[in-house]
């Protein structure tokens, strides 16, 4: 294991940040809930960090963590709500106010004290917070401020504690603010002293290394489903135990054209042992006029168990069940403040360990997006798997907005087809982070030579993202758009209207459904 950084989750919209900043260090960095302590007695955890949050600690429920047992053993940072827990925890004092400071604001270091090294005295910085530290205890003192803030950000004094702690009530691992990055850095690794050696290869040595102790001689069965985050986990598998991994490809009717015969034929020269099934009508069948999109996601997922049930017991050696799962999933399941409200279900199969009494191995757990395709590449997959565009579990489903049909399948295969084939084309397909076409349910008038027309609107969705949390609308030029548009309408019969989806994520999210 390397040295690594336990990030402390309050529940702000921040907290993946830090942990992407601190890897972009190369040095590992798990976020856990806020009341949970990591293992403060593991020589390789170097430092805690304590995050923002929507919450206020002068509120009737603050969110509370045990800072004295972290402070004996490890340098902790506490950031926006984890500086201002930090006074309140250690008697200093914190108060409230209607006027939120949410923007840019002109640092002013007033005091190194390490974390400041290498930083100018004035550095601009993003602030976004309603909470103000009105005075510090005796323990800490200033090292910096703004116009408006006395205490923008403080150290603890010589020998207060067993080790060094900072508080700042900035955000530094956004983009907003320059010099984070330098911040976060003399924190990790100046401060806390942690080895930056987490790099794709190391974690490539590590985990196969892992997966052969955990899973030894035994046969493992995976559901591959052309994307990234299975493939790699795949290739990944195979390394560590070779023809004990069984890969499935199950083709439930709802990817894009031609995909099940391309990704059979991109697999062909990663050794990998793929059984493809065609169950094309086995779930279209189920889905036939189905509108509602839970639905939709539950009869997938139902068909998918039952398929891949199936095809088990082909393979009935295996003991094991890998799954793709990366960080973001691991994140998003363990809500900061109880179960997460459902925006929508998701993506992984559930049911499938209980169904198939098999233990679950998930080797890419602690990775996000980015670092998956990082991975990738380091274990030599081509760049055509790679590079491929994140693609929604229930496939098409819920891009076909209103009742599913055969029929109306089709004419979003076809337009699908067209809008990806010309970002490929054009060079912009790996400019943008995703692309997909929506059938909507709407029909219009349209005029077509002689002939007065009455048929479907297509919508086209590209998006800019680094892990598909946060998202903008890609701006493809129009002339592209243009062509897109001519010929959706001229080739597929059925469609006469075209429109380009503008929103960013949040508030909307990437795909309609």
């Amino acid at each position: 294991m390397m040295d690594y950084i336990s990030i402390l989750d309050f529940g702000s919209q921040y907290t993946q940040l830090i942990a992407r900043r601190i890897r972009e260090l190369n040095v590992y960095a798990e976020i856990i809930p806020f009341n949970k302590l990591p293992n403060l007695d593991d020589p390789k955890c170097k430092g805690v960090i304590l995050s923002g949050s929507p919450f206020s600690v002068t509120g009737d429920r603050p969110l509370e963590a045990d800072l004295k047992t972290i402070v004996d053993k490890k340098p902790l940072l506490g950031i926006c709500y984890g500086a201002q827990y930090l006074t309140h925890y250690f008697n200093g004092k914190v108060s409230s106010s209607e006027k939120r400071e949410y923007g840019a604001a002109n640092l002013i270091v007033e005091k190194q004290a390490h974390l400041f090294d290498g930083i100018g005295n004035q550095s601009d910085v993003w602030m976004s917070h309603s909470d103000h530290i009105e005075s510090l205890p005796e323990e800490f003192e200033i090292i910096a401020s703004t116009k408006s803030i006395p205490i923008a950000a403080f150290s603890s004094k010589k020998a207060a504690f067993n080790n060094p702690v900072f508080g700042v009530q900035f955000h530094p691992e956004v983009t907003h603010t320059p010099e984070g990055k330098k911040i976060l850095e003399n924190f990790v690794i100046g401060v806390c002293k942690a080895e930056n050696n987490w790099t794709s290869e190391s974690f490539i040595d590590t985990t196969v290394s892992e997966l052969q102790q955990q899973i030894g001689d035994q046969e493992v069965i995976i559901g591959l489903s052309g994307g990234v985050d299975s493939t790699v986990a795949a290739v990944l598998l195979q390394k560590a135990i070779g023809e004990n991994l069984k890969c499935i490809f199950v083709n439930n009717g709802l990817l894009r054209k031609n995909e099940f015969e391309e990704v059979v034929e991109s697999y062909a020269g990663l050794n990998l042992n793929v059984f493809p099934v065609d169950a094309t009508d086995a779930f279209l069948d189920e889905l036939e006029g189905v509108t509602d999109p839970e639905e939709k996601r539950k009869i997938i997922g139902r068909v998918f168990i039952e398929v891949f049930d199936a095809q088990a017991k082909v393979h009935n050696g295996a003991k094991f069940l890998a799954q793709g799962t990366i960080y973001p999933d691991v994140i998003e399941s363990a809500s900061v403040i109880g179960p997460s409200m459902t925006i929508k279900s998701h993506h992984n199969v559930g049911g499938l360990p209980e169904k198939l009494n098999l233990k679950i191995v998930e080797p890419l757990r602690m990775l996000f997006k980015d670092e998956v395709r990082r991975v990738g590449t380091a274990l030599g997959i081509k760049s055509s798997l790679i590079g491929r565009h994140p693609f929604p579990g229930p496939g098409l489903s819920i891009r076909l907005l209103g009742p599913i049909s055969r029929d109306r399948l089709h004419l979003l295969k076809e337009a699908d087809h067209i809008f990806i084939s010309h970002l490929r084309k054009s060079g912009y397909y790996d400019k943008v982070w995703q692309a997909g076409a929506i059938l909507l349910p709407v029909k219009s008038v349209g005029v077509m030579g002689d002939e007065r027309t009455y048929e479907y609107t297509i919508a086209l969705r590209a998006v800019s993202s680094t892990d598909g949390m946060t998202a903008k609308w890609s701006e493809l030029p129009y002339d592209l758009l243009g062509t897109i548009s001519n010929d959706i309408i001229n080739h597929v019969k059925g469609i006469n209207r075209v429109v380009y989806d503008i929103s960013t994520k949040p508030p909307s999210t990437i795909e309609w459904e």
